[in-house]
Parts: C-alpha cells; sequence; structure tokens
C-alpha cells in the first residue's frame, strides 16, 4: 500500500516516505523529539530535485525539504569496499525497500520507522530492546563502520540505564582488534566524543569504551589514568580513572558546557606520569597534564575554547582549591594567570570545573565549593580599580621627569600600581573571612 505521507511531503503517489530513527525511538521512550529523519522509498534523484528539495548528500543521495530543511534520504543499501568510514559503496534505487534500508543502521532501537497512519515497523525487535534496555546490534556489519563503536558509547551515556548486549559487546572488541579505528578522521572522532560529553551521565561513554579496548586506542592519556592510586584522604575512590568519571559526571549535574566537560576530562592527564615510588602523591602532575593536552587537542583537532580553558584548569586547579589559604597578593597573581579580567566568562568556566574537580570523589558530591565564591568576590573587588586612570596620573607625573627615564620606566611603574590597587582591594575581603 503506498504510504500517504508522500502526498504531503510534495512527493508523486508513488512514493513511500517514512519516519525513521531517533525521533521513533525517542517517541517510544517518551523523550523530546529534537529532530525527524525520513526515508523515500520509491524515488529517484530526479523526482526529488523536481518536487523542489535541495540535495546535500555527497555519498548518497540526501535532500532537504524545501521548507521544513528537514533531511529525506532515499532509502539505499550499503556494501564495504575498504577499511574506514568512507569504505562503503551504497545503491539508491526505487526498488530498495524499507527493511533493506535499516538494516543497515546500528542498532535495533534506531532501526524502527513510522508510517504515515504512526503504525511501527519495526523488523529487527528496536521495541523489544527499548523495553529491556538494551543496545543490540542490528547486524554482523556492524563491524564494517567504527564510527558506529564511538555511537554505541555515546547511546550509553545518553541512556545510561542500558546495558550494552553480549553479542554486541564481542563485536565491539572485533572491531578494535580489526583496526578500523585508526581509520577514522579526527573530527569524526571529536563529533562523537563531544556529543558524548554533553549527555547526562559522560562517563558511561568512557566505561563502554574502555570494556572493548576503544579508550586506549582513542584517548590513551585518559585510559593510562585506570589503576593509578591517590591519597585516600583527598581522594576516597583512590583510581585517578574512577575521579575522572566522578568529575565528569558531577560537571553534567552543573549543567556545565562542553568546554567546562572537557577540562573535567583533561585535567588530571599528568597523574599518569607520576613516578612510582613517590605514589600515591602527585607533586607536579599539573604541568605533566598541559604537556598532554597540547598534543591531544592537536589530534582531535579539538576547537580552542576547549583547547585553553583543559590547559588552564590542568594548570590552575591546585591554586583555586587552595585559594582560601592565600594572601592577597597571591591572589591578583592567580588572577592574572587566569587573565580573569578581560576572559571573566572562561574564568568562571574554569571555577565550574574546578567545583566539579572537587566535588567530583566518592562521597563528596553534596560538598559545597567555597573557593569560587570567594574568587569571584575577589575578582569583583579588583574589578573597582580604575586601570585607565591610574595609568594616566602616573603618565601625568611621569611627565615631569627626564623623557628617557619616563619612557623606560612607565609601563613598569603603571603596573605595579595597578598590582597594588588590586591588592588594596582584595585586603578587606580577607579581613572579613578571618574575623
Amino acid at each position: 500500500m503506498v504510504n500517504s505521507l508522500s502526498s504531503q511531503h510534495g512527493l508523486p503517489p508513488s512514493v513511500a516516505v517514512y519516519c525513521v530513527g531517533g525521533a521513533v525511538r525517542d517517541r517510544l521512550l517518551g523523550l523530546p523529539i529534537q529532530d525527524r529523519d525520513w526515508v523515500v522509498v520509491g524515488a529517484t534523484p530526479a523526482m526529488m530535485l523536481a518536487a523542489g528539495y535541495l540535495p546535500v548528500g555527497q555519498d548518497f543521495p540526501v535532500f532537504l525539504h524545501p521548507r521544513t530543511k528537514q533531511e529525506y534520504a532515499l532509502a539505499r543499501t550499503e556494501r564495504k569496499t575498504a577499511q574506514g568510514y568512507h569504505g562503503f559503496q551504497f545503491y539508491c534505487a526505487p526498488d530498495v525497500t524499507l527493511e533493506q534500508d535499516l538494516a543497515r543502521r546500528d542498532l535495533t532501537i534506531n532501526a524502527m520507522a513510522e508510517d504515515a497512519s504512526g503504525a511501527l515497523i519495526d523488523p529487527y525487535g528496536g521495541q523489544a530492546d527499548l523495553a529491556a534496555k538494551c543496545l543490540r546490534h542490528v547486524g554482523p556489519a556492524f563491524t564494517e563502520d567504527p564510527v558506529r563503536l564511538l555511537r554505541l558509547a555515546r547511546f550509553a551515556a545518553r541512556l545510561p540505564e542500558f546495558s550494552v548486549a553480549p553479542t554486541t559487546a564481542d563485536l565491539l572488541a572485533a572491531l578494535v582488534t580489526s583496526g578500523e579505528l585508526d581509520a577514522l578522521i579526527p573530527e569524526r572522532v571529536w563529533q562523537e566524543l563531544s556529543q558524548g560529553l554533553m549527555t547526562a551521565a559522560p562517563a558511561r561513554m568512557l566505561q563502554v569504551l574502555r570494556q572493548c579496548g576503544a579508550l586506549a586506542r582513542i584517548l590513551p592519556e585518559v585510559d593510562a589514568l585506570y589503576g593509578v592510586p591517590q591519597r585516600a584522604d583527598y581522594h576516597p575512590e583512590i583510581d585517578t580513572g574512577l575521579h575522572v568519571e566522578l568529575v565528569l559526571n558531577l560537571a553534567a549535574q552543573l549543567d556545565s558546557p562542553l568546554s567546562v566537560r572537557f577540562a573535567a576530562l583533561t585535567h588530571d592527564l599528568g597523574k599518569a606520569g607520576t613516578p612510582a615510588h613517590v605514589l600515591p602523591r602527585h607533586l607536579g602532575h599539573e604541568s605533566r597534564s598541559v604537556a598532554l593536552i597540547g598534543p591531544l587537542c592537536e589530534r582531535l583537532r579539538v576547537p580552542n575554547d576547549c583547547r585553553e580553558l583543559a590547559l588552564l584548569v590542568a594548570q590552575e586547579h591546585g591554586h583555586i582549591h587552595g585559594s582560601l589559604t592565600l594572601s592577597a597578593p597571591a591572589i591578583v597573581r592567580l588572577l592574572e594567570r587566569c587573565d580573569a579580567w578581560r576572559r571573566p566568562q572562561r574564568f568562571a568556566d574554569c571555577l565550574l570545573a574546578c567545583e566539579a574537580d572537587y566535588r567530583g570523589r566518592a562521597g563528596w558530591g553534596q560538598k559545597t565549593y567555597p573557593a569560587a565564591a570567594h574568587l569571584q568576590a575577589a575578582l569583583a573587588a579588583t574589578q573597582t580599580v580604575k586601570s585607565g586612570e591610574i595609568a594616566q596620573t602616573l603618565k601625568a607625573t611621569g611627565a615631569e621627569l627626564p623623557q628617557a627615564t619616563a619612557s623606560a620606566a612607565m609601563p613598569t611603574r603603571i603596573k605595579q600600581a595597578i598590582f597594588a590597587a588590586r591588592v588594596a582591594a582584595i585586603e578587606p575581603l580577607l579581613l572579613t573571612a578571618q574575623s
């Protein structure tokens, strides 16, 4: 029977249109539907163009609806022809069925469709796996596309109550040992990782990747943290890898932006390089973390905002944790290193990442983090200092000095005067805190 959705979408009546994938899955889960994707059966690219659809697919025919801009893909099959994400040959023709199109999808919960009447089409048991809270592959072709491993880990983080089917876990391990992951382009790896970081339980993504051996291939710097001990008085969870998981989930609980979550992921990378004879202390791990974050970001093409915040948090989180005991000059120097006056939002994000680090420990999740309020108050106090006026006053005074002497000494004099004024602005806060 011809799907009547075709006429609703401006296509010939001989064409069938189905809502597929995430929209069907999320409706069954009772979750908000973000986007709707459509599969068109029985059509040709010429038909889509004639109906006003805009072509966007590079590897296979995908079109945007001329009004809604939703994606419409022609039903297709695929065949593996080479290693990697792009190593596929696609077949798109009017004789490809909906069931054949759904068969190439990754998970059963993503391989469902709805027709015009809202009837569910579920040839691979996706609805049963939703009820069982199970992430299961559709077929053996799952291992042909390395992106599917990352997508499954991302779905596990989005649906943390779902388990991975044992047979699917076996395929994940096989995909890792096949070397397919090495063919992934960095941008696609970052795309999947960043989406996983933005879920409600990002640590679940790390767990799934680690269980199949993929974490060591994709994020070896993070994988190396598991099994590294920390002082039990500061870290009841002991294991540094487990600490990172707790920090990540705490960052999600704080509704942090991506840059904060990436900083949470990378802030302690240097602990994996702590010499064994000084464990469980980790003196100097901050600079070791900074040295690792740069190459990691280059390898995965991490955006600059994430890279910059990760470097800042790695270098300064220990000083920020201890800021309640710092003197006024030390606080001003900390604010200088954080570029807090020029970039107050980044400083606020840095404090948020540090809060996640502080509370991301076994049994510490409900603790308060007074260091953040302390430093924000210090920043607010120093923002009352009128740096421009100080500079103008000193320049006017400097006019009375010989020109060569004044021009050489003036920048230093201005910097010292502004620093002293900021220290003076903070000192009353410290006296209040101590009283």
